[in-house]
């Protein structure tokens, strides 16, 4: 008797095992390759000559002007870490919330004095996951004059760039309009090469 149940236990464990630890996973993945490629390989994102330079869904820094900036990141000690994806977990009331939000302020309105309105409240808020790969269309527009400025182009082929960058809602119902930092700074690369003494 007591067998018998070991044995149905034991059966019942390696066909969960298999089916849910290898059949299933490679099933999902064969599909998931199959159906959407680029999506089931990460994001990948490359220059011209075919290097990766990294990922449409994990943010990475650019602090030179000639570039779209991202949202601030507190993934890691440095930001921007994907092994650490995390946000500060500071609340409203935190100081060293306050602090870092009014010192990205002031450095912000430093290197954008012909932008038009107030800075965009995500452009100094980290993301939950500190990881975020997109801003909000007016946030990415409204640092058009730094970046053309940087570049030595017209500010309306800078908007252009971003404009033909905006992704819609998903389903057109989930989500709100959004511009991938990484791939309008591929595009404008594309369009204008690199900014002088611009590192990635």
């Amino acid at each position: 008797m007591l067998r018998n149940e070991l044995l149905a236990a034991v059966r019942t464990t390696l066909v969960t095992l298999i089916g849910v630890g290898l059949a299933y996973p490679l099933v999902t993945t064969a599909v998931a390759g199959a159906i959407f490629p680029q999506q089931a390989s990460g994001s990948m994102v490359s220059d011209d000559y075919g290097n990766v330079v990294g990922s449409g869904l994990i943010a990475q820094p650019f602090a030179k002007a000639g570039y779209l900036q991202p949202r601030p990141s507190a993934a890691g000690e440095k930001g921007y870490d994907a092994a650490g994806s995390s946000g500060s977990n500071l609340g409203p009331t935190s100081k060293a919330l306050r602090d870092r939000a009014a010192k990205d302020l002031q450095r912000l309105i430093q290197e954008n004095p012909n932008a038009e309105g107030p800075v965009p409240a995500e452009l100094v808020s980290a993301s939950a996951s500190g990881l975020d790969p997109h801003l909000s269309p007016a946030a990415a527009l409204w640092q058009v004059p730094r970046i053309a400025r940087a570049r030595g182009v017209e500010e309306s082929r800078v908007r252009t760039i971003i404009e033909s960058n905006i992704e819609g809602r998903d389903l057109l119902v989930l989500g709100e309009p959004r511009v991938n930092v990484l791939l309008v700074n591929r595009a404008l690369d594309r369009h204008f090469g690199r900014p002088p003494l611009a590192t990635r």
